[in-house]
């Protein structure tokens, strides 16, 4: 089959490589309908993410099952199914509480020896744990898949930082981040209910698409200058509940200070570089609360995938460029240059 591999970086090539097969019977082998790049693929393709030459990279996708091991008892071959972007066996305590990406016997698509997402076929380890079943209508409805994509990673952790962040109804929000997480963030607390809900962004087709998605407000300053303007924007106070969807200082150091008094940051955003961005003295004194982390949207994709079949919820916006398998070198190149959001790939 033909997978997306990374020799190096801005290194990204598509070869030829060994067909997925079951190798113990808990695992299925999903042929993949919609994969997709994710922001977070490209500090492995700028350099700054270690990787080996010639491993597989992607983590988001869905498909049609092709096989099933003998364990698996929840999917037969022909189904239609959403990988969340952990693999996980769904008995361990982690797992019952919600926390699959803690699963002592996960992992992540595009590890060393397991399959990636952004290629023809994966084998999927547990995959009763794992994967979740959709509408088998839903495979001839193109706009619907690519909505249904995103509840492998983007949907789920706009929704993951939401809830960190305490969004509920009635709330003031701030999004910081206008990449593909941080535009599900504004999605994600419209859903929940927020009241306002202010998204930082410079990019106009992005705060476009954060307006459409249920933003109040844009600002498009940065730095002290963007701390102002929402703190103009909110009476002096702040937003209770603020959205980190970035993950370096500066992003972080924003969040913190566009926090209202006793809000919380709900932080999604991969770090890199942000290790001195908080000040716990100034959340100390300010009584602001810090949750987050690598979304175990496993959990979500359930409480979710309601309101995308619904058309309640359409984060299929996010998606602005598709290319098919052999171009996806040339999706990582464009979102690098940012002349593309997120790069949808049809293999």
């Amino acid at each position: 089959m033909r997978a997306t591999v990374i020799h190096a970086p801005h290194d990204i090539r598509v070869e030829d490589v060994p067909d997925p097969v079951v190798r113990f019977p808990t695992d299925a082998v999903v042929r993949v309908l919609r994969a997709c790049i994710c922001g977070s693929d490209l500090w492995a393709y700028r350099g700054e993410s270690a990787r080996e030459p010639g491993q597989r990279i992607g983590h988001e996708f869905l498909g049609v099952v092709e096989e099933a091991g003998a364990e698996v008892n929840g999917f037969l071959a022909g189904d239609l199914v959403v990988a969340p972007f952990v693999w996980s066996d769904g008995n361990c305590e982690y797992c019952a509480e919600g926390l699959q990406t803690s699963c002592p016997q996960g992992g992540f698509w595009g590890s060393v020896g397991s399959d990636g997402g952004q290629g023809e076929a994966v084998r999927v380890p547990f995959a009763d744990g794992t994967l979740v079943k959709l509408p088998a209508a839903a495979a001839s409805d193109d706009h619907l898949l690519t909505a249904l994509l995103a509840l492998s990673d983007v949907l789920g952790t706009g929704h993951h930082a939401a809830v960190g962040a305490g969004v509920k109804r009635g709330s003031t929000v701030a999004v910081v981040g206008d990449g593909a997480v941080g535009l599900c963030g504004v999605l994600a607390a419209k859903r929940l209910g927020a009241e306002r809900i202010i998204a930082l962004g410079r990019h106009q087709v992005r705060t476009d698409i954060a307006r459409t998605f249920g933003a109040t407000d844009v600002v498009a300053e940065r730095g002290e200058a963007a701390v102002d303007a929402v703190r103009e924007l909110t009476r002096g106070q702040g937003a209770h509940a603020v959205i980190e969807a970035v993950g370096t200082e500066q992003s972080m150091r924003t969040a913190v200070e566009i926090t209202r008094d006793g809000g919380a940051v709900g932080y999604v955003g991969v770090p890199h570089g942000s290790g001195t961005g908080l000040d716990l003295s100034v959340m100390f004194d300010r009584n602001i609360a810090l949750r987050g982390g690598v979304a175990p949207v496993r959990a979500y994709i359930p409480e979710l995938l309601p309101d995308v079949l619904s058309g309640a919820v359409d984060p299929s916006p996010v998606f602005d460029l598709t290319v098919g398998i052999d171009g996806v070198p040339g999706g990582y190149k464009a979102m690098d240059d940012r002349t593309a959001l997120k790069v949808l790939i049809k293999p």
